[in-house]
């Protein structure tokens, strides 16, 4: 493959980060490739938390269009924020190993625990587990990519916010005072990074196959397919994760009603391989009215 790749992204620093580090992915099987950044709406619409935009895929649509437009060859994206069905005529290219799949929370004074305190976040997932953790408290809404999150949060009077451990990572912000929170379930996929491609590019798709993490794709797919038959976007309050261990699938999946009061949570092992864990588990739960929960 003579030709540069072209590499669509996001254009934030954390987009950037994870396209650079699939840029290397992609050398190491001896692809070259180039960055085309491309902005979202969901960075241009900063003023409006997520769950009010009612729309999925808000930070996948303008890189979609420009894969099929072929203005780029393959797009990066944080898997948890692609739309569980991909448009006609993407593919997944490959998805490498996860990194960390838990939230943090970030302390911006000491006595957060305390009654009435106020947590900043936009994620309505993170906002619902909280206050059914923390019924007394009260959610404010941030919004903005890693560094500007973290830069508001010094600036307010906010108690803390909660935030994607991997993200920070990567862009080697993670505070010393970050918890983790262990007891939250995090968004399917969160952690994990999918490159998509062109379904009409086979030769190309092939090539990239052998960076793709198989242990991970099983996890996120599993995650993806409780989402799925849940019918719930990226704004909804569904929490999910598989890990696995030998033969043995772990899955965990929740789902929390927005304000807190209710939970209904599912955790079960599988083998591994079965195929169905995602559907199954989110069946189970809308038998116990998990459809209620998500509603509102």
């Amino acid at each position: 493959m003579n030709s540069r790749v072209r590499i669509g992204t996001r254009g934030s620093a954390l987009a950037l980060w994870q396209a650079r580090w699939v840029q290397t992915r992609l050398q190491s099987i001896g692809i070259k490739s180039e960055l085309v950044p491309i902005e979202s709406s969901g960075d241009q619409q900063l003023q409006k938390p997520l769950y009010q935009m009612g729309v999925q895929g808000i930070f996948t649509k303008e890189l979609d269009t420009a894969l099929l437009t072929k203005e780029v060859d393959l797009v990066v994206h944080s898997m948890k924020d692609v739309p569980t069905q991909l448009p006609e005529g993407i593919a997944l290219a490959f998805v490498p190993q996860r990194g960390p799949h838990a939230d943090v929370f970030i302390p911006n004074r000491p006595d957060w625990e305390k009654e009435g305190s106020t947590i900043a976040t936009s994620s309505l997932r993170r906002a619902a587990q909280w206050r059914y953790a923390y019924p007394t408290h009260c959610i404010t809404d941030i919004r903005g990519n890693v560094p500007t999150r973290l830069k508001k949060l010094s600036e307010s009077n906010a108690h803390g916010t909660i935030m994607a451990q991997a993200g920070l990572e990567r862009l080697d912000m993670l505070p010393s005072n970050a918890i983790t929170l262990d007891w939250m379930v995090p968004a399917p996929a969160q952690g994990a990074i999918l490159v998509t491609g062109l379904a009409s590019k086979p030769e190309l798709l092939s090539a990239l196959h052998k960076l793709n993490d198989a242990e991970t794709a099983i996890c996120v797919e599993q995650e993806r397919s409780f989402l799925r038959t849940l019918e719930g976007g990226c704004t909804a309050p569904i929490g999910a994760h598989a890990t696995i261990k030998g033969d043995v699938l772990y899955f965990k999946g929740c789902v929390t009603h927005k304000e807190g009061k209710e939970q209904l949570l599912f955790e079960e092992e599988f083998d591994v391989a079965e195929e169905n864990i995602g559907r199954i588990a989110a069946e189970q739960l809308l038998e116990r009215g998990a459809k209620k929960l998500i509603d509102g």
